[in-house]
């Protein structure tokens, strides 16, 4: 498809429904954000952290990312200022959190596997030699995923192109399942150089694909989410060690090198701060295409002579990295993280017939209406969530609990005041395998820690030790942090009701989502959508932040 067929489509499929002046305005639009213009001899397209959103939706970048105060950790306005975004565009939305729902109004839903499917048709015609990678979590984070144990997304990948993955959440489905899945359901290659067998630390998946993309022989390494068996259950995957294998993936490039690869690609799902430090350990890696931190970063960070990318989540991006590879290695590049705005992209019919009939068996259940929401619902930041909030007050009310914490998820689309709240928006929350609500008792002490130990894996200085995702979300209680501090001092005047938490008492805590072996208890959506049924409507939740000290300043912080 050329680029003047491109812009006639779209001109056509915004007329169909405005006016020509606004059908006119998003051609436009759609043009100055897609016409991306080849470079150089290889292209690679880079998905990652879908969490099983087929349809278009919308998704709320974080206000708070705490780091070093260098990408991924710059928000809103030092996000756009770091990189050179006019503020009250299109990218500048897909990019931050300003002004979210008013901005969501007018520019519209992003990704969904149908127009994401344009898209990508679209680069293919200009670089039918591009590969298609999709760094892992795509198989959750869904109602008809996890009622499908992923068959769904398998479907959508495959239609969509997909040539080479790697993995995280999808193991939560169990050893057998992504065994089975892999060996006989893909048609696309897993990759995964960190995943042995316990025994004799026999590979699991194949570690690194060998392709040759228009005349250029390159190589693409595997590096599924080093801590599985710590972020999620180990039993899942009993048999199977996973880390981040540094030497063995220094042997692999070297490996890989010597077989003749002009370009050495990581497929990363570490987290973008790890995959920073790898970058500078690891020698004759030219790219890494990471994912598992949900980090929307419009530019690569520069590491030695390693890009590093990470390309979002919630099918909201689209990394597009052009290079130019010599015998000598890249001479050049030119990467775009575009946004997959719905609005402007026609939806391809293939991937739309496909998912109309994926979905087709849940439809009544997934379009239950449980509540309407007053105020903004979103999940992603460092310490809380408007969603995790409402999730809170649920378990509070329904277990009769006197404090409550939920998991720091990073996944979970967004919902606009006004909105209609679906059973499906609630399963967009709390799609997983081990959903039960847990009622127990900790000391105050108890408390502390788990606190401590969370925001360990959070802030520990060194990437290699951030094991977990964002900060689990409390209620029922107040407390201080010190991101920058140690581990035993980041945590302070913890508070219940006004007064001082009791190392020595014990609490009523609820939660979910326990990673022990044999745990059961009602799954967390049936708590959730009681709640909302009874309520109807959802005033704007008050968030329970913590009070936040020595971060004054911190350009990962929206002021």
């Amino acid at each position: 498809m050329q680029r003047r067929e491109f812009l006639r489509l779209l001109a056509f499929a915004a007329a169909a429904g405005a006016s020509l002046r606004s059908g006119l305005a998003q051609a436009q639009a759609a043009a100055e954000l897609y016409d991306v213009p080849p470079f150089g001899n290889l292209s690679l397209l880079h998905i990652t952290d879908v969490h099983a959103q087929l349809l278009p939706a919308y998704f709320r970048e974080p206000s708070i990312n705490i780091g070093n105060g260098k990408p991924p950790h710059v928000v809103g306005e030092s996000l756009l200022k770091y990189f050179s975004i006019e503020r009250e565009t299109a990218r500048a939305h897909a990019f931050t959190h300003l002004d979210f729902a008013a901005a969501a109004r007018r520019y519209g839903k992003i990704g969904g596997y149908a127009h994401l499917a344009t898209l990508v048709k679209r680069l293919r015609a200009s670089r039918p030699h591009a590969l298609l990678l999709d760094g892992g979590d795509s198989w959750q984070g869904s109602a008809t995923s996890l009622w499908t144990r992923g068959a769904d997304m398998i479907g959508a990948q495959k239609l969509l192109g997909v040539d080479l993955m790697t993995g995280h959440w999808e193991f939560t489905y169990g050893a057998e399942r992504v065994r089975q899945a892999v060996d006989n359901e893909l048609g696309f290659e897993f990759i995964a150089q960190n995943i042995k067998t316990s025994d004799f630390e026999d590979p699991v998946f194949k570690p690194y694909a060998l392709r040759a993309a228009n005349g250029v022989p390159l190589a693409v390494i595997g590096q599924a989410f080093p801590y599985t068996p710590i972020a999620n259950p180990r039993h899942m995957v009993p048999d199977w060690t996973f880390g981040i294998q540094e030497p063995r993936l220094q042997k692999l490039v070297d490996e890989v090198r010597a077989k003749g690869a002009s370009l050495v690609v990581l497929l990363s799902h570490n987290g973008m701060d790890v995959d920073l430090k790898l970058a500078s350990r690891v020698r004759g890696i030219d790219v890494i295409l990471g994912g598992h931190t949900h980090d929307g970063v419009p530019a690569p960070v520069v590491v030695g002579s390693t890009l590093v990318t990470n390309a979002g989540s919630n099918g909201k991006f689209l990394g597009v990295l052009d290079l130019r590879v010599t015998e000598s290695g890249v001479a050049g590049y030119r990467y775009r993280l575009l946004p997959v705005f719905s609005n402007l992209l026609p939806a391809d019919e293939g991937m739309a017939d496909y998912i109309e009939k994926a979905r087709a068996p849940f439809r009544a259940k997934l379009e239950e209406r449980l509540a309407m929401t007053e105020g903004l619902l979103y999940r992603r930041g460092n310490f809380n969530g408007s969603w995790d909030q409402v999730i809170l007050e649920a378990l509070l009310e329904e277990k009769g609990a006197e404090i409550a914490f939920s998991p720091g998820f990073r996944w979970g689309t967004t919902l606009l005041p006004g909105d209609a709240i679906t059973f499906e928006h609630v399963m967009d929350q709390t799609a997983i395998t081990y959903p039960y609500t847990t009622l127990t008792e900790l000391t105050g002490a108890q408390i502390k820690a788990i606190l401590e130990d969370v925001g360990d894996n959070l802030f520990n200085p060194d990437p290699y030790l951030q094991q977990g995702g964002d900060m689990v979300r409390v209620a029922g209680m107040t407390y201080a942090c010190a991101p920058r501090a140690r581990i035993g001092e980041r945590i302070s005047d913890l508070r219940i009701e006004g007064r001082p938490l009791d190392p020595g008492r014990r609490y009523k805590v609820a939660g979910w989502a326990p990673v022990a072996e044999g745990a059961s208890g009602e799954p967390v959506w049936e708590v959730l959508a009681r709640h909302l049924r009874a309520r109807k409507t959802v005033a704007p939740p008050k968030l329970n932040l913590p009070r936040l000290r020595g971060v004054q300043g911190n350009p990962g912080i929206s002021q």
